[in-house]
């Protein structure tokens, strides 16, 4: 008989003897925790792990491991121990390592989506960070506002804040398409300060079935940008 079978039968084992002992435990919150003679810990971090670093999660991402209050234990072991971070309440990553930096923050989208996942809702990026993806600016704001059709989030790590701020319908009808990302980012910018290098840029990232697209949401965004649209569109 192999180790780990050992292993298996000694946990199986311990959890069975626990009522002969007086100790009535959370049955299937142990069961779980010592499932295939591989620890909470061990399960969580392998499925971290197959998410890549720089993933964000939080507890209710490992719901089907064992119930909320095992979970949330483990992951605080896991961070004081320094296998994952703590960002915030209830918030987690792997962090991505730099040779120089050390530790790099997660990517805001990553944060946001991590906060809307237990909702299921919808994200749509806003403001600096809009434009920022779309290359239309290099500024990386400290404070980054992503429309949804859930309820009102704020969480802040390091120097950043991210919010989630409940919005019209309307808002979010273009939410996860490439045109909701652009009708932000030009709205941020403003109809005065948006110049030729920012639509040649727009030409540049965005595909010609992305730009035909424009028109099909050109009814969701302001009047002001009707003509931009369709011009983006024919080019």
């Amino acid at each position: 008989m192999t180790n780990h079978h050992h292993h298996q039968l000694r946990t199986r084992s311990v959890i069975d003897a626990l009522p002969l002992l007086g100790i009535i435990p959370n049955i299937p919150s142990m069961r779980m925790v010592l499932m295939n003679g591989r620890s909470l810990e061990d399960r969580i971090m392998a499925r971290w792990r197959g998410r890549g670093r720089g993933a964000v999660c939080m507890a209710a991402d490992f719901d089907d491991l064992a119930d909320r209050t095992v979970i949330n234990a483990a992951l605080h072991r896991l961070a004081k121990g320094g296998a994952i971070r703590r960002l915030a309440h209830g918030l987690y990553d792997l962090p991505k390592r730099h040779p120089v930096l050390g530790e790099l923050l997660p990517e805001p989208e990553r944060v946001a989506r991590a906060l809307a996942k237990q909702d299921r809702t919808r994200l749509q990026p806003t403001g600096a960070y809009a434009a920022n993806r779309l290359g239309l600016s290099e500024q990386v704001p400290a404070k980054v506002v992503f429309l949804t059709d859930g309820p009102s989030r704020r969480v802040s790590y390091g120097p950043m804040t991210i919010e989630l701020r409940r919005t019209t319908p309307r808002n979010m009808a273009a939410a996860g398409r490439t045109s909701g990302l652009v009708i932000q980012a030009l709205r941020h910018i403003g109809r005065e300060a948006l110049t030729r290098d920012h639509l040649a840029r727009l030409r540049e990232v965005l595909s010609a079935d992305e730009r035909q697209a424009l028109l099909r949401d050109m009814s969701i965004a302001p009047a002001w940008m009707h003509g931009i649209l369709r011009d983006l569109a024919e080019d």
